[in-house]
């Protein structure tokens, strides 16, 4: 099993060129970063978290920036959004940026993607928008990605993504950056089973579907459904508070290939608590890890 670490990345905590580098010399296997570009002082949406909404979340930095400063700090960290809201971008500059990083990085990024859960920080971005339609406009998002990064002269004709045939370089290493699909729900469920390259829900969001065995059964069983082998699509699943053996043992027999674990507080936290906090997962990962 491989751990990644989830960090709020927000201003003030550990610097993310620093952050990787502890990750990197204690064995983590990729770096996950969050995003939101803001959030509406209307708080009309609730936190999924429940509660009010930790100090956090209106601190995050933009991760592409943070990971470009992770990526100089370390040799073979995995580089991943957890998760980027794909449909908050210009596509052309999301395509752009993405693929820069993963060529200059030789290949090291994971594009962890998901609609969001905040009605009006979507809203501000794509007025032309409605958010029940945002997980048919993540589909065609998605693909349109893969064809930019994929194809030599590109053009798309989508409902809301389109563009006319034009170069878009540079093309990333990989051909096409993995798409991570962070949706949990039996609606999400069905699109990470039908085109993510991975799925990276999180455990306590699959509580209301039985837990995360009966999540990961019908993951399992819709990729089937869609003409795809679920062995060959990856599994990180985040982590609703620090690891515990019990809960590693039980994702390990699930077939997970990752956990990520989440940082010991949503709120804003000091600089100086990180690698205190790391080293204490250190003896319990020791058990798991590859």
């Amino acid at each position: 099993m491989k751990f990644g670490y989830l960090s709020l990345n927000h201003a003030g905590g550990l610097a993310p060129d620093k952050l990787a580098r502890t990750l990197e010399e204690r064995g983590f296997d990729s770096i996950w970063l969050p995003e939101h570009s803001h959030i509406p002082v209307s708080r009309d949406t609730p936190y999924p978290g429940g509660g009010d909404l930790p100090d956090g979340y209106w601190n995050m930095m933009d991760p592409f920036v943070s990971l470009t400063a992770a990526a100089g700090a370390t040799t073979h960290l995995k580089l991943c959004t957890g998760i980027c809201l794909v449909l908050e971008h210009d596509l052309l500059d999301l395509a752009c940026t993405t693929a820069t990083l993963d060529f200059l990085t030789e290949g090291r990024v994971v594009l962890g993607v998901g609609v969001g859960w905040n009605k009006e920080e979507l809203a501000n971005h794509r007025p032309d928008l409605e958010f029940r339609h945002r997980y048919r406009a993540m589909r065609e998002r998605v693909s349109a990605l893969r064809t930019i990064w994929t194809e030599e002269t590109p053009s798309f004709n989508g409902t809301w993504d389109r563009f006319t045939q034009s170069w878009v370089y540079p093309k990333p290493s990989q051909q096409p950056i993995p798409i991570a699909l962070g949706n949990a729900g039996p609606l999400g469920i069905q699109h990470a089973a039908e085109y993510a390259d991975e799925w990276i829900p999180i455990d306590a969001s699959l509580v209301a579907l039985g837990g995360p065995a009966t999540g990961i059964k019908m993951f399992k069983e819709k990729a089937e459904e869609a003409g795809r082998d679920p062995d060959t699509i990856p599994i990180s699943l985040f982590l609703w508070g620090a690891p515990s053996e019990r809960r590693l043992e039980e994702y390990r027999e699930l077939g997970v290939s990752r956990v990520v674990v989440p940082p010991p507080t949503m709120s804003a936290s000091a600089p100086d608590e990180t690698p205190a906090y790391l080293d204490s997962l250190l003896p319990v990962m020791a058990e798991f890890a590859d």
